[in-house]
């Protein structure tokens, strides 16, 4: 569905990936592992068209996406939720959700269909709908960036660091919901440092380091590697 092939990216004179070699398939719930500044929003920034690579191609769906412009990609079903949530936060929880469902705003029925399925997902965003998004607590918001996100009815649902700064209560509640999203038959994938976590719902993962894939696999062939374990999971 989504192959990355001898991808490289550079930043001037710094290269920030190389060669990466990566594919998800339709239904999967893929993880990429990597410490931070290893290359993972590298790489979600390429494929959502934010970057330019420098060699290699990117194929959805056998069609070469590699050098489309954001929107396109977006249009096309590739959505990506950014680490650090990219709220606005002076608008309301409604108002979010109805900025992330742009690309179908002529579908009004659509829309607040997508706006149900969110506030199914997340009852506390039902409670707050009118409320600033910029008031809401960290795992709130972080509710809000996967829910607008969901707004564009994704194929490809992208995940930046979900996890990154929520309490060890809501990090659980956060991956269950990810592996919910995942059962209801949205591809996903993952970028995350939280390693044992994301590989407990993972169907697959890749281990990005320095801007290079090092070890790919399973999720059981991961959560048993020597390697990774030491790295990763605090073994």
């Amino acid at each position: 569905m989504l192959k990355l092939s001898n991808v490289a990216v550079n930043y001037g004179k710094f290269q920030a990936l190389n060669g990466i070699d990566m594919e998800v398939n339709e239904g999967e719930l893929v993880v990429l592992l990597g410490s931070n500044g290893a290359g993972k929003s590298t790489i979600f920034r390429t494929i959502s068209g934010l970057n330019k690579p420098s060699n290699g191609e990117i194929l959805f769906n056998d069609q070469k996406i590699s050098g489309w412009s954001p929107d396109k990609v977006v249009r096309e079903g590739i959505i990506h939720c950014p680490e650090g949530r990219k709220l606005f936060p002076r608008m309301t929880i409604l108002e979010n959700l109805i900025l992330g469902g742009y690309v179908i705003r002529h579908k009004k029925n659509e829309v607040n269909r997508n706006i149900e399925k969110v506030l199914e997902l997340f009852p506390i965003l039902r409670e707050k709908i009118h409320d600033k998004a910029g008031s809401m607590s960290g795992g709130q918001q972080q509710m809000l960036a996967i829910g607008r996100a969901l707004m564009a009815n994704p194929k490809v649902f992208m995940l930046d660091e979900p996890s990154l700064g929520l309490a060890p209560l809501l990090v659980e509640q956060m991956f269950e919901i990810i592996q919910q999203i995942n059962k209801a038959g949205t591809t996903v994938l993952l970028a995350e440092q939280n390693s044992n976590a994301a590989l407990q719902i993972a169907d697959r993962g890749y281990v990005i380091e320095t801007g290079k894939i090092v070890i790919k696999g399973t999720s059981q062939e991961l959560l048993e590697n020597t390697q990774i374990k030491e790295a990763y999971l605090g073994a």
